[in-house]
């Protein structure tokens, strides 16, 4: 995984987290520094991954059930009852995709749902405008869909995924 560290995600780092986040728009919404530090709030699991040098190549941002956010695919979630552990969003920058930090980021995530007492991992992939690399990815970590919905005023269609933490 050439040589990439895993740490938590610091308030001082939501400039760096907003811009590596805007090189993946659309497969994630836009977000500003004054968003990353609103959702930093909230989230139980916020992780980065960087390099030698300290520069951010991945992050993941996840909450537990039961926060206030206002996300139309976190309250799907929310809406089913479940007890889960919802993935906002995982980036990881071009050079260090296939690397491995991705699946480390969500092992991360896995570990604290098992000690939250969750069920399941869930999160929404794109799949209108299509993310054919991240559905693959949920699909060999054993994500199943539950079902789609329309967001953003139907301008983006979701797959609704979920992946039991036993």
């Amino acid at each position: 995984m050439q040589n990439l560290r895993m740490r938590v995600m610091r308030e001082s780092d939501a400039a760096a987290i907003a811009a590596l986040n805007e090189t993946a728009i659309p497969a994630v919404n836009s977000l500003t520094e004054q968003d990353v530090l609103a959702l930093l709030e909230m989230c139980d699991v916020a992780v980065v991954a960087t390099n030698k040098e300290q520069q951010i190549l991945a992050f993941l941002l996840s909450l537990c059930g039961g926060m206030p956010y206002e996300s139309e695919n976190y309250r799907w979630f929310e809406d089913r009852g479940v007890r889960h552990q919802y993935i906002d969003r995982i980036v990881v920058a071009p050079g260090a995709r296939g690397t491995g930090v991705g699946r480390a980021l969500y092992e991360s995530v896995f570990e604290r749902a098992r000690e939250k007492g969750a069920n399941d991992v869930t999160c929404e992939v794109n799949i209108d405008p299509p993310n054919p690399g991240s559905l693959a990815f949920h699909d060999r970590l054993g994500f199943r869909r539950l079902g789609e919905q329309d967001t953003k005023g139907g301008t983006v269609r979701v797959a609704l995924l979920a992946r039991s933490v036993y």
